[in-house]
């Protein structure tokens, strides 16, 4: 009996059209996340279904929610600082998004797991002792590439993080920038 193939999470935001005139700014927060198929795809603990409520958390909560949100948050998506998931890619614009905010506590932290994403390996680094893990119907290495390029597509927004006037958000971005080569 085949399985059905496990669908790829989306990269692609759904919240770049414009806001409907009078409406709060607020409601375009985290826009797009519940159209991400989350309980479809996987993290490190199984079911991505629990990452909306994290990444809200680390939206709106207070300094103390917000860090143990993105503690979670990063076990299930980049677990061990190296190791990505299939739902890391689809949660990278989010983390973008929310490093941009400046109500959000915790956007050093933020953007420092954005760098540990980029600089993940570990499934590439594994596949190439072990060629046969290409051969996996779930593809490991084809998640970390996904993330990677995630991180990537969203660099052009370095720049406004620099320039935010947070010392810990400015050498955040500037190790990232390393990271991304630019």
């Amino acid at each position: 009996m085949r399985s059905a193939p496990t669908p790829e999470p989306s990269i692609r935001r759904t919240d770049l059209h414009p806001q409907p005139p009078g409406a709060p700014r607020a409601a375009a927060l985290l826009a797009g996340l519940d159209s991400v198929p989350w309980g479809d795809i996987q993290d490190s603990s199984g079911s991505a279904a629990a990452i909306p409520r994290l990444l809200r958390k680390v939206a709106r909560g207070d300094a103390e929610t917000a860090r143990a949100a993105l503690g979670d948050l990063r076990k299930r998506i980049c677990q061990y600082g190296f190791v990505v998931e299939q739902a890391t890619a689809a949660t990278v614009p989010f983390l973008w998004e929310l490093a941009q905010r400046p109500q959000v506590s915790c956007r050093a932290q933020i953007i420092q797991l954005l760098k540990n994403i980029a600089d993940a390996r570990q499934w590439e680094t594994t596949a190439t002792a072990y060629p046969k893990l290409l051969n996996h119907r779930e593809n490991p290495v084809a998640w970390e590439r996904a993330a990677r390029q995630a991180v990537r597509a969203r660099r052009g927004e370095l720049d406004r993080l620099l320039t935010g006037g947070d010392s810990e958000v400015a050498r955040a971005t500037t190790e990232l920038a390393r990271t991304l080569g630019d």
